[in-house]
């Protein structure tokens, strides 16, 4: 198997996980349901560099740039898989940092988020250190 389809590989593990953010964005939700701390992140407001936001507000914000985010992912390793065809070596370093930036998530998600993004950036990981190794 090659460096490009452990790439085109990687680029729809991104999607998926893109995928699931997005469509847990979607509604207004909590695993722990409508609590008063929930409540008060969306009733208690703040003025911030000239705005009023509540902590609800930014919270969606986050979540929303987070999507954005890995659907770039997304974007980049399918392109980086189209490079791979041609001088797969050179997209090396681009795979390791894409490894690199992955390992680190899944640790965050890990420990302070909930399985499912965890459990993508294990198996994201995995796609990636196997383009790297096969990109030699």
């Amino acid at each position: 198997m090659t460096t490009t389809l452990w790439l085109r590989i990687s680029s729809v593990v991104s999607l998926l996980f893109s995928a699931g953010h997005i469509m847990g964005g979607f509604k207004s939700w909590s695993p722990a349901g409508e609590t008063p701390v929930l409540q008060a992140m969306r009733t208690v407001r703040f003025d911030a560099m000239g705005v009023s936001r509540s902590y609800f507000d930014f919270y969606m914000g986050f979540g929303h740039t987070l999507s954005i985010t890995l659907l770039l992912q997304t974007v980049l390793l399918w392109q980086l898989a189209t490079l791979a065809r041609t001088d797969a070596r050179r997209v090396r370093p681009l795979i390791l940092v894409f490894a690199l930036a992955t390992a680190a998530g899944g640790v965050v998600a890990w420990c302070l988020l909930i399985p499912p993004p965890a459990v993508f950036s294990v198996v994201l990981l995995a796609t990636l250190l196997v383009a790297w190794a096969v990109a030699r």
